[in-house]
């Protein structure tokens, strides 16, 4: 198959640029997704973390 040179019709192209043009945008969108989930992750991660210290300074917290 290596000497045999392989003829593409423009509509076949058309499909397989439109196809990986489709497989790099969803891996794309997963990528933001991702980075989304983490950044909200890390928000209420903190949150928690000040709504644990207001409560401890304001002595809502049960002592242990």
């Amino acid at each position: 198959m290596a000497d045999k040179e392989l003829q593409l019709t423009d509509a076949q192209i058309e499909a397989i640029a439109q196809r990986a043009a489709e497989v790099a945008l969803e891996k794309v969108y997963t990528e933001v997704g991702k980075s989304v989930i983490k950044k909200i992750t890390w928000l209420a991660g903190i949150a928690v973390l000040g709504v644990l210290i207001w409560l401890g300074k304001v002595g809502s917290l049960p002592k242990v």
